[in-house]
């Protein structure tokens, strides 16, 4: 079977369409508001109005679509956090509509990949294999069966042409990135999309998710915190893994008891911090779909496509620069970071200014315990992109090195997942334990 020709649930034509509606609104809603501000109404509610309506037709293509927009809107999910609730509600219904109502591949396609990754006699390596999909992802979906030694298993299967569909969501999607502003102010969805359209390729490879997915299973066999189901057999696009059990963090998020919500938060960090050091590895997808609390207590890990080679661990100035700024050290960390690339050489910055920046943001690291909460999070994202105040303009001084950039956006992903979980813990001792450089 080829992989030319595109046999997703979601035809190339319609998807194009649906997307290129979303110009077409802003400019129809962009005439609207000009009529209405025109008849007396005041800027703030005109404003208010037009963003609102931007969000809607947003949530509206994003839940008819697959591909690229699932994979986009999975990525911007773990930000939503910093939304108001209004705008928030919507999006996460979108998305959940999105992977709960997105059609299966048909059977004699899912057998013919089978047949193609695995071998004619694919059938002889199962005991028992459902047709039906257990779940849908942006590139593939999930099927539940036995292997042939009685061990429950999870066989992820990728859709013929996913590599057509997705970069071609993603092209369109770059053309309307700046739309995305009205539900996450202050950010730039244009490198992020870059970033997705780069990975794409290494995500496409299942061999090397695979591999990903040994690395972090040998280095958290027995742990008795961190999950990670073996793999059972692969090929460049199906995964034989170990079925795990457990309770999504998407339904924690829900409809989690105050147990749950802290344990399935401080686990995460340590899975943030520790994989680094323990497997040279970074996780770098902290979708809530991609974690599940399983039933003895442990934080299970289920998908690997996005990971980032980290062999020496994390980087050593990152728990310096936090530790000096906890201490006060602004001339330190000003040297620092002009070191290490974030701030430019010929930037004119003031070592207190970007002390006074980035201290309320090192608050969850300050005690030995924080509460993550959807209104700290908010508060910290007003407050660097309100153009009105300092702490916006010297955000916009600093400069994210190549280096970092995944790094950052993983732990501003993950930082957001633990708002939505409404997670409380200690999670300076998990710096403390795992972040070189932090204590010294």
């Amino acid at each position: 079977m080829s992989d030319d020709g595109p046999v997703m649930p979601r035809g190339s034509v319609s998807r194009t369409a649906r997307l290129a509606s979303l110009p077409l609104g802003a400019a129809g809603r962009a005439t609207l508001g000009l009529g209405k501000r025109l008849s007396g109404q005041s800027a703030d509610a005109v404003s208010a109005e037009l963003q609102q309506r931007t969000a809607e037709q947003l949530f509206a293509v994003l839940g008819q679509l697959k591909g690229g927009a699932m994979k986009l809107g999975q990525t911007l999910s773990v930000f939503e956090a910093a939304v108001p609730e209004e705008m928030a509600a919507p999006y996460r219904e979108a998305l959940v509509k999105l992977q709960e109502e997105a059609p299966p591949m048909p059977v004699r396609t899912v057998h013919a990949v089978l047949a193609q990754q695995l071998g004619g006699t694919w059938r002889q390596r199962f005991k028992e294999f459902d047709d039906q999909p257990a779940a849908a992802a942006s590139i593939g979906q999930v099927h539940r069966a036995t292997w042939r030694d009685g061990r429950d298993v999870a066989v992820k299967i990728q859709y013929p042409g996913a590599a057509t569909a997705l970069m071609s969501d993603l092209n369109q999607l770059s053309r309307f990135a700046r739309l995305f502003a009205v539900l996450f102010p202050g950010m730039d969805v244009k490198p992020l999309i870059a970033e997705l359209k780069a990975r794409v390729v290494e995500e496409l490879d299942y061999s090397l998710e695979a591999d990903a997915q040994r690395g972090f299973a040998a280095a958290f066999a027995d742990d008795p915190q961190i999950a990670v189901p073996r793999v059972v057999a692969s090929a460049p696009k199906v995964i034989v893994s170990e079925w795990l059990e457990g309770i999504p963090l998407s339904r924690i998020i829900a409809t989690g008891s105050r147990e749950q919500r802290d344990r399935a938060g401080v686990l995460m960090a340590m899975l943030h911090f520790s994989a680094p050091q323990r497997a040279g590895l970074l996780h770098a997808d902290p979708h809530p779909g991609n974690f599940r609390l399983v039933p003895d207590g442990r934080l299970g890990v289920i998908d690997f496509g996005a990971t980032a080679r980290l062999p020496d661990g994390h980087p050593e100035p990152i728990g310096r620069l936090l530790r000096w700024a906890l201490e006060g050290k602004a001339e330190e960390v000003l040297a620092d970071l002009r070191a290490e690339g974030f701030v430019l050489p010929t930037a004119q910055i003031d070592a207190q200014g970007v002390h006074d920046f980035l201290r309320p943001m090192l608050d969850p690291i300050a005690e030995p315990r924080f509460h993550f909460t959807r209104a700290w999070m908010q508060e910290q994202a007003a407050r660097v992109a309100d153009p009105r105040l300092e702490a916006s303009r010297l955000g916009r001084q600093l400069n994210l090195p190549p280096a970092y950039l995944l790094i950052h956006r993983v732990t501003i992903g993950s930082i957001g997942v633990l708002c939505q979980l409404d997670a409380e813990g200690d999670f300076r001792g998990v710096l403390e334990e795992w972040l070189p450089g932090f204590n010294g």
